[in-house]
């Protein structure tokens, strides 16, 4: 009898939901329910990755309140209580690294172009939040230490020496690079105040806010630390090279158009991937033409490829600016829409299809109260817009708004918006717009025009068009079109939270708008 109530407590238990408290970062804590109770390590861990949409292989560990709730290895899963905390731990996996005939080949496997895609950014996060003051060598950190605790203590400050001064920002300096190479005023100051945040021995006296000589010191050492980087051959400062005349070839005029990320560009002008030089991946380039011709071409062929050969095309992009119709030829296949997505990823880290249409999702009811709310010929001009739409359709709502931002913000949309037959060739002279065959705001098929050259076409809906095009700006580094630059940037900076926080007036005006 014992035995049989053991078993059948045994099957009420695993019919039992399960709730647990799962770590997968440190900023990043889910509760999960399972709806059952998992009967083995190796099920509890495929549930997880379930429900968590986890791609890797991991370990857990659990908080044992047989030891006050520290953290230890999970090997059996009868140890776990009622209601766990587990922890998620990755597993890492060694890929064999190829050679680059092996990459160029056309048997690269799915791993090594994973690897790829990565070995070709440098960077791979925007810059934080809240930035995150990196460990020291132990012999500074035990210093630091022994000072916050007196300064805790009795408030005495640290003398803080050369020598340790330039550790310190050396050490800065190289994680500030790691997410960008051109840091903004905000970003030194909230460096330099994390600093004396986690170590408030650094504090200085005299100072209203404690900091304003650590971040100036950081401005020196970061451009100490980019000449470092520019001789060591990084692409993204060496470009800059004989700008402002300090190393400019001698009889050369000092050329003051400093290249740098300007719109939130993580991987701005990468190096080119390890093991690869200029003709290697021009030889990558030509098989790409090539697979571009074909019938039916080989999507994964395609992305690996450009994935090797993105540091060549943003080089060729950003330093040599060449005319879109001689992009068109070169790099074919940055004109497909899956990889003007893509290469938004590579540039900047996003994705932008998802990102572009959650944030105008999620700001569509408000916009249309605003709009609904102007008067003069604002409201008129945003009151035919509104009768247009006779659906409440997603795609509806998002043309409407995407057609009624410029209005509010100042922009020339005549001048971006374009009526045009198939035979008509007057687009020639437009710079950026896009092209429909009628004035509705739905209709049959959109083209993006770029120099006067027609990109893309065939594009079944106007937000489908804003969203390309958008990527495309990123993608062969264009400015903005004069007549929609405010509604561009508000895109940019608003809806995709990209750049600068420093907004124009206009677009902090309809933002302050958005919060109420």
């Amino acid at each position: 009898m014992a035995a049989r109530r053991e078993i059948q407590d045994k099957e009420m238990t695993a019919h039992q939901k399960m709730t647990l408290r799962v770590i997968l970062t440190e900023a990043d804590i889910r509760k999960v329910t399972l709806n059952t109770r998992p009967a083995t390590m190796e099920d509890l861990i495929c549930k997880l990755k379930e429900s968590l949409g986890l791609d890797y292989n991991c370990s857990l560990q659990y908080k044992d309140p047989e030891f006050n709730y520290e953290l230890c290895n999970l090997t059996d899963i009868e140890d776990l209580p009622e209601k766990p905390t587990v922890k998620v731990i990755p597993l890492l996996e060694l890929v064999p690294v190829s050679t680059p005939d092996e990459i160029l080949s056309d048997t690269q496997s799915t791993a090594d172009t994973e690897v790829l895609s990565h070995s070709s950014q440098d960077r791979q996060t925007p810059w934080p939040e809240l930035f995150s003051i990196p460990a020291f060598s132990v012999d500074v950190n035990y210093r630091l230490r022994q000072a916050d605790l007196l300064y805790l203590r009795d408030g005495t400050h640290l003398k803080v020496t050369k020598e340790l001064k330039h550790v310190i920002l050396e050490s800065l300096a190289e994680s500030m690079y790691s997410y960008t190479a051109y840091p903004n005023n905000a970003q030194f100051e909230s460096v330099a105040a994390a600093l004396i945040s986690k170590h408030p021995c650094l504090q200085e006296r005299g100072s209203t806010n404690h900091y304003n000589g650590w971040k100036n010191s950081l401005k020196y050492k970061m451009a100490n630390y980019r000449t470092k980087c520019r001789r060591s051959g990084c692409l993204d400062v060496a470009v800059n090279a004989g700008k402002r005349g300090g190393h400019s070839a001698e009889g050369e005029p000092a050329n003051k158009n400093i290249k740098k990320a300007k719109k939130g560009e993580l991987n701005y002008l990468p190096n080119y991937p390890e093991g690869f030089d200029q003709s290697g991946l021009e030889g990558a380039r030509k098989q790409l033409i090539d697979e571009m011709q074909k019938r039916t071409p080989d999507g994964q062929c395609i992305k690996q490829k450009m994935d090797v050969t993105f540091a060549l095309r943003r080089k060729e992009v950003v330093e040599s600016e060449p005319a879109i119709s001689k992009i068109l030829e070169c790099w074919p296949a940055l004109f497909t829409e899956d990889q003007v997505y893509m290469e938004f990823n590579r540039i900047v880290g996003k994705n932008l299809k998802q990102e572009f249409y959650e944030s105008i999702d999620q700001h569509s009811l408000r916009l249309i109260e605003i709009f609904q709310s102007k008067r003069g010929n604002i409201g008129q001009l945003l009151s035919q817009l509104s009768q247009q739409t006779k659906t409440k359709e997603p795609t509806d709502i998002r043309t409407l708004v995407l057609r009624g931002l410029p209005i509010v913000l100042g922009d020339s949309p005549a001048d971006f918006y374009k009526e045009c037959s198939d035979s008509d060739d007057s687009f020639c002279h437009l710079d950026v717009a896009l092209l429909s065959p009628s004035p509705h705001l739905r209709p049959a098929s959109l083209k993006i025009i770029i120099e006067g050259e027609v990109v893309m076409d065939n594009i079944q809906d106007l937000p489908k068009a804003m969203c390309i095009l958008f990527g495309l700006t990123y993608a062969l580094h264009l400015n903005y079109p004069k007549s929609m630059r405010n509604t561009f940037q508000f895109i940019q900076q608003v809806l995709l939270s990209l750049g600068h926080n420093e907004l124009k007036p206009r677009l902090q005006t309809l933002k302050n708008q958005l919060a109420l």
